[in-house]
């Protein structure tokens, strides 16, 4: 999936909680609609270019929650980092991010993986079936949609593994560095 000329994807943990993953459980369009639906699991992270929206290291996409996080050659591993996301505004909690790194046999490689899901994912899927007014479909549309996620997979470069403050930003410097037109980029 390709982006418009100057057209940047750097949303905060936040925006893609919010205006993203909270939209896809509860049947809403996305404005815009750039991040695709994959089963990532049968994928190993070198071959996401091309099958998730990549911006600069990094690829996004929709995926369903589970258990099971094993690829052809290797599988994800929980880093076991959970962080809670707040709103900016109300600082209500609004998703949760959990970290993954992939392993290739029993090696670590530098491959990881952020995975945003809603903090109860009944509620979304709950608001929907009040808004819906369908009462028993209600259910099936609960199972169905409130297992979503959103996966952030890129490949760390750096020898630290977090930046100084501790924000997942850890290994976007380079990126930022290396764009030709810095001023246009929007810094949180």
């Amino acid at each position: 999936m390709n982006l418009p000329p100057g057209f940047r994807f750097f949303p905060t943990d936040e925006e893609l909680v919010v205006h993203f993953l909270q939209r896809k459980a509860s049947l809403l369009p996305c404005h815009p609609d750039v991040i695709p639906d994959l089963d990532l699991y049968p994928y190993d992270p070198w071959d996401l270019p091309g099958k998730a929206l990549g911006e600069g290291r990094q690829w996004y996409f929709y995926s369903r929650k589970t258990q099971q996080r094993v690829t052809s050659n290797g599988y994800w591993g929980s880093m076991e980092i959970d962080e809670p996301i707040f709103t900016s505004s109300t600082h209500k909690k609004v998703g949760i991010k959990k970290y993954f790194t992939f392993y290739l046999g029993n090696s670590k490689t530098n491959w990881i993986m952020q995975e945003y899901s809603l903090p109860d994912s009944s509620s979304s899927s709950t608001r929907f079936s009040k808004r819906s007014g369908r009462g028993s479909t209600s259910s099936s549309h609960k199972t169905d949609y409130s297992k979503w996620v959103i996966c952030r997979v890129y490949e760390q470069n750096c020898s630290e593994e977090e930046d100084d403050d501790g924000t997942e930003l850890s290994c976007l410097d380079e990126v930022f560095l290396s764009l030709d037109d810095l001023d246009e980029v929007s810094l949180p």
